[in-house]
């Protein structure tokens, strides 16, 4: 040590050495400087602070060498050696600027170690390669000891001053650091010149050297450079704390001021360490309740017990960030929908020294997107369960959505047609899936015509596309406003086939399954208008089953349902092409075809009538009647045509052992007679056309008038007087006879009741007012409303009326009979005269029917029955009345047998009673 005191005293100028030391602190004051610099800048910001530091360090040092060494006077120094003098300016450079790289870059006491050795060796390498650069007459020897201490003073003392300049950031800590440095730097340099020992000696050859001159010129420029690049530093370094300072009192200002969001720090256990008027006003706190607090204040008690506080600050702490949302609680106990970011803070060795924490209110926001979310489930559910498929399209003709229903109804998944198909692609796969790619290609150009149609016209109608069996569909696309559209596919299979089963049903008998009536007009118009065009004619045939009746009277309906359908079948089965079978009404059908030649129709006739062979459940064949009309022979159109095969039919059926008719000229006039009287009865009524004459009845025993029976009779103004045998049957089929028959019981009643004799009133019943259920109710009305006494009223009723529904009938003569009203049979023997009939009602009177009497003179038969009548008439206690007697012989036969009662023409012809005939006094009297 004390040599190196000597070294400093005796042979180096104390000017220079004070001049060198303030170099080198100028010098590491600047490395300082910079290598905290680069702590905080970018990586690429580090790597230029570094490079700079380096290059000014070096410099400094190179420097503060070479002026020491100008002060450095043995009095025999010639000159700098040019090469090694700038060699050891390289050195110290590049060790220099290598070693602020890694201690800015690494922060690990290894990477300190490594930059400290590299500087160092640097320093004392720069330093011995620089003292070779003296030119002086003599030999440099070195002392070991010293040679190995200058190495070591400049190494080790790097170590210390490298970690307070990088690891710290005080102005005390970078002053030590400096002096610590510049230490090593003068130790290294005075113990390195101590080791050197001279030895005169004489200068070989001539090299270029550096004057001691020219090197103070290098020197003093070096040091200028220094100068300004460590003032550079030092007004860097103050800018950037300043603008720190100003950055950190904005964002403290700003963070103040927030008042919509929270923003606030939580130390490194997750408690509150400061609070910002925003958090104040969001949460309540104030900063004295809450300062300290632990993050879970803002929790409820249930998520707090979920752990959510504690996962919150781990994700912060192990991820650098955690955001998210939730509830959270308010100092007042409300709770408002958050979002939270929580963020870690680090120090420079990486550890976590707290949290920025920012926390905003979207309470509003979160209600917004809930009732979005919700609207758009209802959506979604809207959509799902449309009974259409449903396509959304963009203005670019991209899908945006598809319900699931369309889906379902062309069998797709949804990666099938994801959001962003063409529509054309979106046909295509649909296409595909349902009907093959062979034909789903066929039809593309046409439906997507037609859907390019339908966009452009909004009120064309929609696409049906009859895909297969089980599939059709019609799609409508309409557009919108904004370029998009809207295509609807709905699954119209069912309607369709609901559709063919109406029309088919409008056409078709329901029960046979023929054509009905409707379209056997549809056909007749088609084929008339095509015979016409082609010299053909066509034939109607009108068929009415025989004995039909007679199958749902005795076996039921359902078995004359059977009946229908049996023929049905039969008519369908021997049909040709160009034929047609319908069922035009009950027991009616028709068949018709075209022909050219009779020879056709007389085997479609032959034909049809072999298929008809039907049996009606007990063995026995239905028979038809067959009607046969021409076109255009006997009708022009199809309406006559029609009619003159029923008018045919008709006459067959009227015709006994006639099955089969042509329509002759000629046939329809009674029929138009019919029409014609039935029109007629509708007004006879309110005309008062109809009038009631009464003939007397006479007891054979006393030879009295016991009653009279009320005739009706009709005179037309303009066809004169009309036969009841006319016009009778004629109102049972129109139905007028129940007003006629209840005006013809009214007025007989009310016209009895006015005599002066206590005479009975006969009414006959029709079969159709018999089956009338308030039958009885009317007989009740009438005897009140005209007065007359049950007793005196007798109503007379055909066998034949008993057929149709005898249960019903004969209830509602037994109310009748309880009322006091007596019951006859009339025409006894003319009909379906049957003992069970007389079994099976108390009648007060049977009535033997004219025409045995007028036959009676001629025919033994006649008067066996009339015999027989009376005898059981006589056996079942029931008098019997006669009528028809128009001659002695006749009384005088019916007197010998014991008929109790009769009536005819011998005793009075039908008169009206206004004023009694003569005769009728006589009988009387």
């Amino acid at each position: 040590m004390i040599d190196i005191l000597f070294c400093i005293r005796d042979d180096h100028d104390i000017r220079f050495v004070g001049l060198a030391a303030g170099i080198c602190l100028l010098s590491t004051i600047t490395a300082v400087l910079m290598i905290r610099q680069a702590r905080s800048a970018s990586p690429r910001g580090q790597f230029g602070w570094a490079v700079s530091g380096g290059f000014a360090t070096g410099f400094g040092i190179w420097a503060t060498h070479f002026v020491a060494m100008l002060g450095y006077d043995p009095g025999i120094i010639v000159g700098y050696e040019i090469a090694r003098t700038a060699g050891s300016l390289l050195v110290v450079l590049a060790t220099t600027i290598a070693a602020l790289l890694i201690a800015t870059r690494r922060r690990a006491p290894r990477a300190l170690v490594l930059a400290s050795v590299l500087a160092g060796s640097g320093f004392a390498a720069m330093h011995f390669v620089g003292m070779a650069a003296l030119e002086m007459p003599a030999l440099i020897r070195w002392n070991i000891g010293y040679l190995l201490l200058s190495i070591a003073l400049a190494i080790v003392p790097l170590y210390p001053a490298l970690t307070l300049a990088s690891a710290r950031t005080s102005l005390a800590s970078a002053l030590s650091a400096a002096l610590i440095m510049t230490g090593a730097i003068v130790g290294l340099h005075f113990s390195g010149m101590t080791a050197i020992d001279l030895v005169p000696s004489r200068i070989e050859g001539s090299r270029a050297l550096l004057s001691p001159t020219t090197m103070s010129i290098l020197i003093t420029l070096a040091s200028a450079c220094l100068l300004v690049l460590c003032l550079s530093g030092l007004f860097v370094a103050r800018r950037t704390r300043a603008a720190i300072r100003a950055s950190e009192m904005q964002f403290g200002a700003l963070v103040k001021g927030i008042s919509d969001c929270a923003i606030y720090m939580l130390d490194g256990e997750g408690r509150v360490a400061n609070w910002n008027a925003g958090a104040q006003r969001l949460k309540g706190y104030r900063p004295k309740d809450i300062v300290g607090k632990p993050l879970s204040s803002f929790y409820r008690a249930e998520d707090c017990a979920a752990g959510l506080p504690d996962r919150a600050l781990a994700a912060a702490r192990e991820t650098g960030k955690f955001s998210g949302e939730g509830w959270r609680v308010r100092q007042d106990g409300t709770c408002f929908w958050a979002q939270v970011t929580i963020e870690r803070f680090c120090d420079e060795q990486g550890r976590v020294i707290g949290f920025a924490k920012i926390t905003r209110d979207i309470t509003r926001l979160k209600q917004d997107q809930d009732r979005i979310a919700e609207a758009r489930r209802h959506r979604d559910a809207a959509l799902d369960h449309m009974h259409q498929g449903l396509c959304l399209f963009d203005a670019k003709g991209r899908l945006v959505l598809a319900n699931r229903r369309f889906a379902e109804m062309w069998g797709l998944s949804e990666s099938q047609c994801p959001a962003g198909t063409g529509a054309i692609d979106v046909l295509r796969t649909a296409l595909a899936a349902r009907i093959g790619s062979a034909s789903a290609e066929s039809q593309l150009s046409r439906i997507w015509m037609r859907l390019e149609e339908s966009l452009r016209d909004p009120t064309s109608p929609p696409l049906v596309l009859e895909l297969d069996e089980e599939l059709i569909v019609a799609m409508s696309s309409r557009r919108m406003a904004d370029g998009g559209w809207v295509t609807t596919i709905e699954d119209i299979t069912a309607r369709r086939r609901s559709e063919e089963r109406i029309v088919h049903m409008a056409l078709h008998d329901g029960l046979t399954g023929l054509p009905n009536r409707t379209s056997l007009n549809h056909w007749l118009d088609g084929e008339i208008v095509q015979a016409a065009a082609q010299q053909r004619q066509v034939a109607v045939i009108a068929i009415d089953l025989d004995r039909f009746k007679e199958i749902n009277d005795t076996q039921g309906h359902a078995a004359g349902d059977r009946v229908l359908q049996q023929i049905g079948a039969s008519l369908g089965q021997v049909l040709e092409q160009g034929e047609i079978a319908a069922r035009v009404g009950g027991d009616e059908f028709a068949v018709a075809r075209h022909y050219s030649d009779p020879a056709e129709l007389e085997a479609f006739v032959t034909r049809i009538a072999e298929s008809l062979a039907v049996a009606d459940g007990e063995g026995a064949c239905v028979g038809a009647s067959f009607g046969i009309a021409t076109y255009p022979g006997d009708a022009q159109g199809r309406e006559a045509l029609l009619n003159n095969a029923d008018l045919a039919m008709y006459r067959a059926k009227a015709s006994p052992g006639e099955t089969i008719c042509y329509y002759r000229a000629g046939m329809d006039e009674d029929a138009r007679h019919r029409r014609q009287i039935a029109n007629e009865l509708r007004h006879a009524l309110a005309r008062d056309e109809f009038t009631l004459l009464y003939q007397p009845q006479r007891s054979l025993r006393t030879h009295r008038i016991s009653g009279y029976e009320a005739l009706l009779r009709w005179k037309h103004p303009r066809l004169g007087h009309i036969s009841p045998m006319e016009f009778v049957p004629i109102a049972e089929q129109t139905g007028e006879i129940i007003r006629i028959g209840e005006w013809v019981l009214r007025s007989a009643c009310r016209e009895a009741a006015s005599w002066t004799s206590q005479d009975k009133v006969a009414v006959n019943l029709s079969p159709v007012q018999l089956l009338q259920p308030d039958l009885p109710e009317m007989v009740t009305s009438i005897l009140l409303e005209t007065g007359l006494e049950p007793r005196r009223l007798e109503l007379e009723i055909t066998e034949t009326a008993l057929i149709t529904e005898k249960a019903r009938a004969l209830h509602s003569l037994r109310r009748i009979k309880a009322l006091g009203v007596s019951v006859a049979m009339d025409d006894f023997g003319t009909g379906y005269s049957s003992l069970d009939t007389l079994h099976s009602f108390p009648f007060d009177k049977i009535k033997i029917d004219k025409s045995f009497l007028l036959q009676s003179g001629e025919s033994p038969q006649a008067q066996a029955i009339i015999r027989a009548v009376l005898a059981l008439g006589r056996s079942l206690g029931i008098p019997v009345l006669a009528e028809g007697v128009e001659t002695l012989d006749q009384l005088k036969l019916l007197v010998d047998e014991g008929c109790d009662e009769a009536q005819g023409y011998l005793f009075g012809r039908p008169s009206p009673m206004q004023a009694e005939p003569a005769e009728q006094a006589a009988l009387r009297a």
